[in-house]
């Protein structure tokens, strides 16, 4: 197994890699909770002038069977239009990609971007369904029964524990 980087680390190899695409005017959206930490910090580093964006996808999940019907929720918060304009969406962990698409069911209640690009922390692999991340700060493998966890917001780090 690879070593986990510091947040820190990550963190400025997305926003290079993001800078690196010279998207025209972008929105950033995170996804509650750690996607909403990590896309603070780019955001900041991006110096982005609109707003961020946060989306809670409770509602759009599709496992309420296996985690119960009483998910947290907060609400989303998107102060911009996104129609025709290339979003930024921010996640900590990619895993089986179901987070991304409930929070892109979400997005598209709001309107039709141009393009939304992908940005995570991490992505430990997997994949339930077809989703790829554009933009990775690392790449890791876990085994069975272990799992990532950002802590924060302030400091960010990431832990790799037990499975609960």
């Amino acid at each position: 197994m690879t070593e986990l980087e510091p947040v820190e680390v990550l963190l400025d190899r997305i926003a290079s890699e993001l800078e690196a695409k010279r998207l025209e005017r972008p929105l950033m959206i995170g996804i509650h909770t750690g996607g909403v930490w990590v896309a603070q910090r780019l955001h900041e580093r991006l110096g982005l002038p609109e707003p961020l964006g946060t989306l809670d996808i409770a509602f759009h999940r599709d496992d309420f069977s296996r985690i119960g019907m009483q998910p947290q929720v907060r609400p989303s918060r998107l102060p911009f239009d996104v129609d025709d304009r290339h979003v930024i969406l921010v996640d900590d962990v990619l895993y089986t990609g179901r987070t991304v698409r409930a929070a892109l069911n979400e997005i598209f209640d709001y309107g039709r971007p141009a393009s939304v690009l992908l940005a995570v922390l991490v992505d430990r692999g997997g994949r339930e369904l077809p989703i790829a991340a554009d933009v990775t700060g690392q790449r890791l493998e876990l085994p069975p029964g272990q799992q990532l966890k950002l802590q924060g917001p302030d400091p960010l780090s990431m832990v790799i524990r037990a499975q609960a």
